[in-house]
């Protein structure tokens, strides 16, 4: 279940390594196609997990993840041979499909084979592999790239499922199955309001914020997110009741996952450009060079607990924020003279924050929930994780490009409006140094909005979280 695991989260992570690679391919992408490429995804894997959760609960957990396998290992497949974007895209969507029927299944399955007095371990050791799913797809994903290929990453994901599907065929418990309905007008409102809100925020930078497309897409999205409640409220059997969220813990926690994974997986996706084009790192270099985040993960993840029951939940999630918050703007600091080490040293406090918020917030949401929604109760955390992954890519993408254009020399933009450092290069090669100067530039930017961001949003989870229990 654990390698599950890591095999979904890591391709979120893993595809970030690939956007140099994306940007300067045949397929030409501009710089909001390369966002898409590795949002779509993230998409479709956060909004249908509670589907994928519920679906499992309704026709057996381990078949329903041996079918996700199975979707994900065919849209591995459709990325590998992509002509264009559109079918690249359409591989990405089928993929995270797949992904939505794996996650939640896995916490289901093993919350019901192992006994009731390893189940808090059992969740913890989950909740980490969703961590260093992240890790492994880094440097796992610069492995296979430094292949030289884009194609390989989704290639080698292929035989992974089929081995994957055969080991959960022969060791998965089958377990109970609950006469659960599905909702999927909820679904489709969910992705649709999801895919409207990310539409606004990525075709921003290029189309203009004040353009249809982007205006559409804002406005889509707040009336989609607004029918999905009225729809979810008015169902005899919601497949998430927006109810549940009148449970202080669980708003608090399930907001702290999606803003510890928004900064996450922003930091993922401006990493591997920084490390290739700000520091000349080759792609498997630059996959190795996250490896000090998940030092506390590996050596701090079963310590959490202690510190929790010590310190208390509020203590502990405001530790992880400030932990996190600052190895960001600490990471916003370096530029391409910067020793690795220094870089290195921020990844370590980063990850520190990391491993406190991950087990505590997770204990947090699958404690607010019964055992017989243990199904949708996966589906919420992986929601607000995925969720808040695609969100941080599409900020911090747009921000770094919008940055970026206005960090370039006036001539070089005026002449050919570049939106990415391949269509700049490509332009201009001679005027690399110039072109690189104003990614870095851009990046340092990005990181201090994500940063602040992640400050922000943790003094809101523990204000909300201490408000909730003061009016009790």
């Amino acid at each position: 279940m654990c390698a599950c695991v890591v095999l979904v989260v890591g391709m979120v992570a893993a595809i970030n390594l690939a956007v140099p690679m994306l940007a300067a391919s045949d397929l030409h992408p501009s710089a909001s196609a390369l966002i898409w490429i590795v949002d779509t995804y993230v998409v479709f894997f956060a909004c249908l997990v509670i589907p994928g959760g519920a679906a499992g609960d309704r026709f057996g957990r381990k078949g329903v993840l041996l079918t996700g396998l199975a979707l994900f290992a065919v849209g591995a497949l459709l990325s590998t041979v992509a002509p264009n974007v559109p079918v690249l895209l359409a591989g990405r969507a089928t993929t995270g499909i797949g992904a939505a029927a794996v996650l939640p299944n896995t916490l289901a399955v093993l919350l019901h084979a192992v006994p009731a007095e390893r189940k808090g371990v059992t969740i913890a050791t989950w909740a980490s592999m969703t961590g260093i799913g992240g890790v492994v797809g880094n440097v796992g994903g610069g492995a296979v790239l430094s292949g030289g290929s884009w194609r390989w990453l989704f290639a080698a994901a292929v035989p992974l499922c089929l081995v994957l599907a055969a080991l959960v065929a022969r060791i998965a418990p089958v377990s109970e199955r609950h006469d659960r309905p599905l909702s999927p007008i909820g679904a489709t409102l969910l992705v649709g309001a999801s895919v409207a809100l990310l539409l606004g925020i990525v075709e921003g930078p290029e189309k203009g914020w004040g353009s249809p497309i982007v205006l559409i897409g804002f406005a889509g999205s707040v009336v989609l997110f607004a029918v999905w409640t009225f729809v979810e409220l008015k169902a005899e059997h919601p497949l998430l009741d927006p109810r549940l969220f009148r449970v202080p813990a669980l708003r608090s926690a399930c907001l702290g996952m999606t803003a510890i994974f928004f900064g996450m997986f922003a930091l993922f996706y401006v990493n591997a450009s920084f490390l290739q084009y700000g520091k000349g790192f080759d792609v498997l270099l630059t996959g190795l060079g996250i490896i000090p985040l998940t030092v506390p993960v590996i050596l701090g993840a079963r310590h959490v607990g202690k510190l929790v029951r010590r310190v208390g939940v509020d203590a502990t999630v405001a530790i992880a924020f400030v932990f996190c918050g600052s190895g960001l703007l600490g990471l916003s600091t370096n530029d391409a003279s910067t020793p690795y080490p220094v870089y290195a040293a921020w990844l370590v406090v980063t990850g520190i924050g990391v491993t406190l918020a991950l087990p505590t917030l997770s204990a947090a949401i699958s404690g607010s929930l019964p055992p017989a929604q243990a199904g949708v109760g996966a589906g919420l955390q992986a929601t607000t994780r995925e969720f808040g992954s695609a969100l941080g890519v599409a900020v911090i993408g747009t921000v770094l490009t919008g940055q970026f254009v206005a960090a370039l020399p006036p001539d070089l933009r005026a002449a050919h409006d570049p939106h990415t450092v391949a269509q700049a290069l490509t332009a201009a090669p001679g005027r690399a140094p110039e072109v690189i100067s104003a990614f870095v530039t851009s990046t340092s930017t990005a990181l201090r909005v994500i940063g602040v961001s992640v400050f922000v949003l943790g003094a809101l989870v523990v204000l909300q979280s201490r408000l909730s229990r003061t009016t009790k």
